[in-house]
């Protein structure tokens, strides 16, 4: 659009930045911001401010986000919920539910006003992702009693029924806390479908704890739901090799060997473009440009090493 002169709108740019926002696009996004201000037909509404916002709070430019916020005078639910989920996201949990007890006052203060015949602000209430932002703001400061009373209230009080995100919290709220068991009864008692990630969540705490029985109960699980899936078996390895159980970690690992763990991928940001890259990547167009620039780099540091040695060695 910009090499052919299109002008863009705010809808544009709001699609834009949430592009930006799920690639961590920062660079980007800070060009759209300068490109909206020098713009004065371009007056950043409502949503434009929200998605700029939110924008930055995924990018990792949390205190730009809560400036920007805080410099609105009009904020709906969106506006909100984007700030305190980017507050937990960064594990600013006091923050998140600090600015949640604040949208809770406002929404009390308009409701009063509202039955006294007043007339004020639209009363702006919660969502469920505003409570995804909350629960995941507990989870991140410990808080398991608090995150309990918000799990309720969301149900209770505001009729918002959980997802598998709110679900996904409260098994992490538990398993941080080290309360594995009422993690796993959490699970189980959860209406519909079992769902593999939450299990796996459990497992990975029972990994870092060394519990074998409750792993093996879960791995149990796994196996039904994704049978395939090398990680749960590595974290069970791990688990045995905790504990001194050699024959059964070989034998878990011998059944590694005979599955295909997908590769870890690694993302960098160039000149507003970003780039993915997994372990002896032969598919990215500047793969002969990469590989030179990373020999170049190999030979620097071995020499720099060697060099460094030898004027170590020296001074004895």
């Amino acid at each position: 659009m910009q090499t052919l002169n299109v002008e863009t709108d705010q809808v544009t740019l709001t699609v834009a930045l949430s592009a930006c926002a799920d690639l961590g696009a920062l660079e980007m996004g800070e060009w759209i911001h300068t490109y909206v201000r020098r713009k004065p037909e371009l007056e950043a509404d409502l949503s434009l401010n929200n998605a700029f916002i939110n924008m930055y709070a995924k990018c990792g430019e949390v205190q730009t986000a809560r400036k920007l916020f805080d410099s609105l005078g009009e904020k709906d639910v969106t506006t909100w919920t984007s700030m305190i989920v980017g507050h937990a996201l960064h594990g600013q949990a006091s923050e998140a539910l600090e600015l949640f007890g604040e949208m809770e006052e406002i929404k009390q203060k308009n409701s009063k006003n509202k039955e006294e015949g007043n007339c004020g602000s639209s009363i702006i209430l919660p969502n469920d992702v505003t409570f995804i932002g909350v629960l995941m703001a507990c989870s991140h400061g410990g808080m398991v009693e608090k995150g309990k009373e918000y799990y309720q209230s969301m149900i209770e009080d505001y009729g918002l029924k959980p997802r598998d995100l709110h679900f996904g919290c409260m098994v992490d709220l538990f398993c941080r806390a080290g309360l594995l068991k009422e993690a796993y009864h959490f699970i189980t008692e959860m209406p519909g479908l079992d769902n593999a990630v939450l299990w796996r969540t459990l497992l990975g705490a029972c990994s870092i704890n060394g519990e074998i029985e409750l792993g093996e109960k879960v791995k149990l699980q796994l196996l039904e739901l994704e049978p395939g899936y090398v990680g749960d078996n590595v974290a069970m390895s791990n688990i045995y090799a905790a504990k001194g159980m050699w024959d059964k970690k070989v034998k878990v690992r011998d059944q590694i060997k005979q599955l295909r763990r997908a590769p870890g991928c690694s993302s960098i940001e160039v000149a507003s473009e970003i780039s993915e890259f997994v372990s002896v990547d032969d598919d990215h167009p500047l793969k002969d440009e990469i590989y030179e620039a990373l020999n170049y780099l190999t030979v620097s540091m071995k020499t720099y090493d060697y060099s460094l040695r030898i004027s170590i060695l020296s001074e004895f």
